[in-house]
């Protein structure tokens, strides 16, 4: 009990129940004041990193003194600072981070002496009486007179007043450096650093009119700012990529923080090989914000950078079989919206990676919600087929009709169904050990209960098993497929509104 009561002391002290009061230092800036930043230019990139670029006028004496920043990051990366000024040197920094506030007072107050006033809720009169501060693990206890005391809530108002703030503690985040000058007078000094807490990424919003097989697009640039600062006026540049950096970025307060994990990729048919009408820089590509902006902190700000309308689109169904077997019940087809980025019939832009959300308008008139997906950074060029939920009217069972042993004769003289290999040969057959051979044969049932008719793109995995079976041919198939790749064949199969369709496919393999 009595450490719940201290611990309740703490968080009265520390969080409300006390105004933390501290009087003005001779010479301090106002901790209120505006921002002190200069000419600010912000580069921003995709892993939550950026660079900041931050020109300001000051005013240097002769020889060494301290001049402070206040205003930067609160995570900035201390070791990447760059400080130019003409006719002056840098002979140390140090970042202050400890910012000013009720608990950190306190801290700091330990082995001081501070005021602590009562007011009596009956009459409202005041006591003060002079405190000094002995430890605040786990509560404030401090020394009035002889007497030792713990600060608790008891329901009485107490306020703590403080002589001064510690210089060590600042009201903004502030870097000071100690500098070398040959000469006194007012120059321009460029801060230079990198810093997590800001970063960016694409959101789509597209609405789709499956009527008319088009889809009207918007891309907004969403900035986000933890950084504990605000960047007024900046000049700012979004790098659609993500530098390497070693083992991720730095913050003073809890060191090296790992880079964030990829973005989830949608399905990308093709990758695109056109080159969009945007500035690069190496390999990145630039987007420019056409005007100076506040990017203040924990803030998301949007920005438009794409408005298209009218590009042709499709909703395709989709299955994927994953080997030669029974499903336990019907699986639901995969609903997608197929576009293209490329210049002619697409989006015609190169795609930074986001999200796109896709709506459609219900027979009122009015945009819902129907799925979405993520995409990594996309070529102009490319197509993209993004899954946006399962399918209620459309689904695939796979069954497996037969699975028979043959014999070696038998499944070669199938041999001229084998998929040909990519440099065009064709491997022949020497039996050089015992094998054994199969023939399955797989119906694919396709249902649709949709009043329209439907087109489902079915794929057939797990053909190629690795070292153990690498043979395989498809001996009869009742539509013709297509091989995607030596692992996956591919049908196109209507299925008529209402209706089903079963597709029987016999494959010979070797195990």
């Amino acid at each position: 009990m009595a450490g719940n009561r201290v611990r309740a002391g703490l968080i009265a002290i520390l969080a409300g129940g006390v105004a933390a009061i501290a009087a003005p230092v001779a010479g301090q800036s106002d901790p209120t004041g505006k921002s002190q930043q200069g000419d600010v230019s912000v580069t921003i990139y995709n892993n939550g990193q950026a660079l900041v670029q931050d020109v300001r006028q000051v005013a240097i004496a002769q020889g060494r003194s301290r001049i402070e920043f206040p205003d930067v990051s609160s995570q900035i990366r201390p070791e990447t600072l760059s400080f130019i000024a003409d006719g002056t040197r840098i002979v140390e920094q140090n970042f202050d981070f400890d910012l000013l506030t009720p608990g950190k007072l306190m801290e700091k107050a330990i082995g001081e002496t501070i005021t602590l006033v009562r007011t009596n809720p009956a009459t409202g009169a005041e006591t003060r009486e002079r405190a000094k501060v002995l430890s605040v693990a786990g509560g404030v206890v401090v020394q009035i007179g002889d007497r030792i005391e713990v600060l608790r809530d008891d329901g009485l108002p107490v306020r703590a007043v403080f002589d001064r703030v510690p210089e060590n503690l600042r009201a903004r985040p502030t870097l000071s450096v100690t500098v070398d000058a040959q000469g006194a007078g007012k120059r321009p000094v460029s801060l230079r650093y990198l810093t997590p807490g800001l970063g960016w990424q694409a959101d789509y919003v597209a609405l789709y009119d499956e009527a008319k097989g088009t889809v009207d697009m918007q891309g907004w640039v969403t900035l986000t700012n933890n950084t504990g600062t605000t960047y007024d006026d900046a000049k700012t540049l979004l790098v659609a990529g993500s530098p390497n950096a070693e083992g991720g970025s730095y913050n003073p307060r809890y060191g090296r923080i790992p880079p964030p994990p990829p973005v989830y990729r949608g399905d990308m048919v093709s990758i695109g090989t056109e080159s969009a009408d945007r500035e690069r820089l190496g390999d990145f590509y630039l987007y420019p914000l056409d005007e100076r902006t506040m990017i203040a902190n924990a803030q998301t700000k949007q920005v438009s950078f794409l408005d298209t309308a009218g590009v042709a689109a499709g909703k395709i169904y989709a299955r994927t079989v994953g080997w030669l077997q029974s499903d336990n019940d019907p699986v639901k087809a995969s609903s997608e919206i197929a576009f293209s980025s490329s210049r002619d019939g697409g989006l015609g832009d190169a795609l930074p990676a986001g999200t796109v959300r896709f709506y459609q308008r219900d027979a009122r008139g009015s945009p819902q919600f129907i799925g979405e997906n993520a995409i990594a950074h996309t070529p102009m060029g490319s197509r993209l087929s993004l899954r946006t939920g399962d399918a209620f009217d459309v689904a695939v069972e796979a069954q497996l009709a037969n699975r028979t042993k043959i014999s070696s004769e038998e499944y070669e003289r199938s041999s001229r169904y084998r998929v040909i290999r990519g440099d065009g040969s064709v491997e022949q057959v020497e039996v050089q050990e015992a094998k054994t051979f199969y023939r399955t044969t797989m119906r694919y049932r396709l249902t649709n209960a949709r009043p329209v008719p439907v087109s489902v793109e079915l794929v057939q995995a797990g053909l190629d098993q690795g070292w153990w079976s690498h043979d395989f041919r498809v001996v009869s198939e009742g539509a013709k497929g297509e091989q995607v790749n030596v692992d996956k064949r591919k049908w196109t199969v209507p299925v008529p509104a209402n209706g089903s369709y079963d597709l029987t496919v016999v494959y010979e393999t070797r195990y």
